[in-house]
């Protein structure tokens, strides 16, 4: 039977906590308070025999001036975090603000401040208190260098983070870096693990209980609630699919036909659903939040061409991984043999890569001319499908161009662009 704590759970449960700003700042405080307190240890060892004295100023000093410029300098990375939290929202896509927030530099920075202000704050109130010996003194004062110069080398290195968090360049980066994992996860493992949808075959469904997107499938899951009713699953809604009371999550097949005695709960409880799309498991969710960054590029109040090229260029990369063989592991063999779940559409994945760029950018040159010449790259480098949804592609943009472009010069150029190369 399988576990059912599968290491794609276990995946899925630490993104979240990644998106949550306030985990690691809690963690670091917890060590801080216990690092505080574990200097009082040295005073019960031999080590007060060998020691230097450090006199009780000197480290009281220095913790004051920590407890009193850490909580400012806190204060003030929270502050320059939410403002580019909020240029990532406004320039790029607010789809990409979970990516922005998870970024482990500003997470680090802002815990490290916060525990080194905690820290002090405990090792003084100990401080006052006599809680030290001579031993206890002296370890409390190497501690407290020892965070000095983590606060400053993390300062330094977050100043230069925080200058480029929230642009533009950035945050595609954090999106293309999200959708390639995606995509690499779904390459290796492109049915969940599970084995092939077998046509022709009627189950009986199971409907979701709430509204939203699907975000996460528990396969492991569904394969023992499948094993221990000798039934077999099939997915209909894959990760990033709406679900709604109508629409069934999946359909469950039993030897004779017969309708099993279906537990709804328990099957639906292997599908997480919430408001939104997450990137974890749905490589088409990054492809549409790029070409929305495309898009909002190519509108008249932005006039940013030069965005929408680059994002055809990444989305040429990410589709070119698509085409690249699977890795060796594990993944690839069918681990669920119960659970039956259907590959992701390339022709799908084209759709929201380039439709809107196509449609936007139909009536300026460069973007017509770029978009041309990476649709040609994937027609070379694709399977048959893929040379199918990228001549599709091209065809539709050919099409928008002749009718968006108004200068005869202009056409030619993306005609020629158009044109299949020796």
């Amino acid at each position: 039977m399988a576990s059912i704590v599968s290491a794609d759970r276990i995946r899925f449960i630490v993104n979240r906590f990644r998106e949550r700003l306030w985990v690691k700042p809690l963690a670091v405080c917890l060590l801080s308070i216990a690092i505080a307190f574990a200097a009082k240890l040295a005073d019960g060892t031999a080590l007060k025999q060998i020691l230097p004295v450090i006199a009780e100023d000197s480290v009281e000093s220095l913790l004051s001036v920590m407890a009193a410029s850490m909580l400012v300098i806190a204060t003030f990375s929270v502050a320059s975090m939410v403002s580019a939290y909020a240029s990532a929202a406004n320039t790029a896509t607010p789809r990409s603000f979970p990516l922005v927030v998870a970024d482990d530099a500003s997470q680090n920075a802002l815990s490290t401040f916060v525990g080194s202000f905690i820290f002090s704050i405990v090792a003084l109130t100990a401080l006052k208190n006599d809680y030290f010996g001579s031993a206890g003194l002296f370890i409390l004062f190497v501690l407290t260098v020892f965070v000095f110069s983590v606060v400053i080398l993390t300062f330094v290195r977050w100043v230069d983070r925080i200058a480029r968090l929230g642009r533009m360049g950035s945050t595609i980066g954090k999106i293309e870096d999200a959708t390639a994992g995606a995509l690499a996860r779904r390459r290796n493992a492109p049915r969940l693990c599970g084995v092939p949808v077998q046509p022709g075959r009627q189950g009986h469904p199971v409907f979701a209980t709430s509204v939203g997107y699907v975000q996460h499938i528990d396969i492991a899951a569904l394969q023992i609630w499948a094993e221990e009713n000798q039934a077999r699953i099939v997915v209909a809604a894959l990760p990033g699919t709406l679900a709604s009371p109508d629409r069934a999550l999946a359909q469950v097949i039993t030897a004779t036909g017969d309708k099993p005695k279906i537990d709804s709960a328990a099957i639906g409880k292997s599908f997480q659903i919430g408001s939104s799309r997450l990137f974890d498991d749905d490589p088409r969710f990054g492809l549409i939040v790029l070409s929305e960054i495309a898009s909002r590029a190519l509108s008249p109040a932005v006039n940013d061409p030069g965005t929408a090229i680059d994002v055809v260029g990444t989305l040429l990369r990410l589709l070119s991984q698509w085409c690249e063989p699977a890795t060796a592991s594990q993944d690839q063999r069918p681990v669920y043999d119960r659970v039956e779940v259907a590959e992701i559409s390339v022709r799908d994945m084209f759709d929201d890569a380039f439709t809107a760029i196509g449609r936007d950018g139909a009536g300026l040159v460069e973007v017509s001319v770029r978009l041309q010449k990476a649709l040609h790259s994937l027609a070379a480098i694709g399977d048959a499908e893929m040379q199918a949804a990228a001549e599709y592609h091209r065809q539709m943009a050919l099409k928008r161009a002749k009718i968006a472009l108004t200068v005869e010069e202009d056409w030619i150029a993306v005609h020629d662009a158009a044109k299949p190369t020796a």
